[in-house]
């Protein structure tokens, strides 16, 4: 789960397993696999940075094992 702000300001956990795409258009959206969409304040850099770190975590979770 990924930390995002919305475009009303409300912050909320997002799913980053589900993202099928993330558009500019200016805001951010992101849709997801089951067809909902998201506008978010978050910048491209910021949310493709905490889906990195995410998968970043799990990977470490399963090696660590």
């Amino acid at each position: 789960m990924v930390e995002v702000v919305g475009i009303n300001g409300e912050v909320f956990l997002l799913n980053a397993s589900l993202i099928e795409k993330i558009e500019f258009i200016p805001e951010t959206k992101v849709t997801l696999t089951t067809g909902k969409y998201y506008l978010i304040k978050d910048s491209k850099e910021d949310i493709v940075d905490k889906i990195i770190k995410y998968n970043q975590k799990i990977l470490k979770g399963i090696t660590a094992e």
